[in-house]
């Protein structure tokens, strides 16, 4: 009875139209949901496209454009690969709570990462900084590149790339030389004492009034603010536009000092008095 019972179950199976009963129902799941990532990874890619365009038309912020760019299309993504394996028989029901618990476990495995992400987020909608921007993040300078999900990107004035994490920027102070269209150049001038003050100002005053860059509202600010150990300090104030700070800084120190050169006015410097005394003699 049992050999019949073999016999029977084999001929069974090799008479089952496996074919038509797995392969093609399975095959076509598969070929469905390959097209349904492929279809949808290119719609995502077109619609994320179609956002940042219409961010840009109304004059977005190219930094909120890129940020927000990739936000819509990871999240399209998410919908895509759901679809997907809704597509191959998955329970999405049960996979949404499976990555659910996998997502609490990665993040708390991830919490530095996804402080970054919140800063991002932070440092996106709060805007303390825009692309373009000359600021002092993290004791780092630069001008600002690109926010990015996790972290922004510096470019510094010798051409160097740097990624600073998001996190750290929003914990630290945030120093933007660029959030004014005028800065303040601040310079101190010592002269000595045997000098002339009255001329040295006169000097600095006529440097001031002959370059164009500097703002005559408000007037630049030049007076005597401390009597030093070696030199009277004259204290140089002149409001510039901030794009013009670093070249006017220089210039303004160079031309000082050749005028002060070509009128006798000294600028003291440290200097030591070493005295030598001869050794007492040795007693015999």
């Amino acid at each position: 009875m049992p050999e019949t019972t073999l016999q029977d179950t084999a001929d069974k199976l090799l008479h089952t139209d496996w074919i038509g009963l797995y392969v093609v129902p399975w095959g076509t799941r598969v070929l469905v949901a390959l097209a349904i990532l492929l279809i949808g990874r290119w719609l995502a890619r077109r619609i994320t496209r179609m956002t940042e365009r219409a961010m840009e038309r109304v004059q977005v912020d190219p930094m909120l454009v890129r940020f927000v760019g990739n936000l819509v299309y990871f999240a399209l993504l998410v919908v895509v690969v759901l679809a997907a394996l809704e597509q191959l028989g998955v329970n999405t029901t049960s996979a949404l709570a499976v990555f659910g618990a996998a997502g609490l476990a990665v993040g708390l495995a991830l919490q530095k990462s996804l402080s970054n992400f919140a800063a991002g987020s932070m440092l996106i909608f709060f805007r303390p900084f825009k692309a373009g921007d000359f600021v002092e993040v993290a004791g780092i300078s630069g001008v600002v590149e690109e926010v990015r999900v996790f972290n922004t990107v510096l470019r510094t004035f010798d051409n160097r790339e740097i990624i600073v994490p998001n996190g750290q920027i929003y914990e630290d102070k945030i120093v933007n030389y660029s959030a004014r269209d005028t800065r303040r150049v601040d310079l101190v001038f010592g002269i000595g004492y045997e000098d002339d003050l009255h001329k040295a100002k006169a000097l600095i005053r006529e440097i001031l009034a002959a370059d164009e860059r500097i703002l005559s509202d408000p007037e630049p600010f030049v007076a005597l603010v401390e009597l030093g150990e070696s030199s009277m300090d004259i204290a140089v104030r002149p409001w510039v536009r901030a794009s013009d700070y670093g070249a006017v800084r220089s210039d303004l120190l160079e031309r000082v000092k050749t005028a002060f050169d070509a009128h006798g006015i000294h600028i003291p410097y440290p200097t030591r008095e070493v005295h030598l005394h001869p050794a007492p003699a040795e007693a015999d």
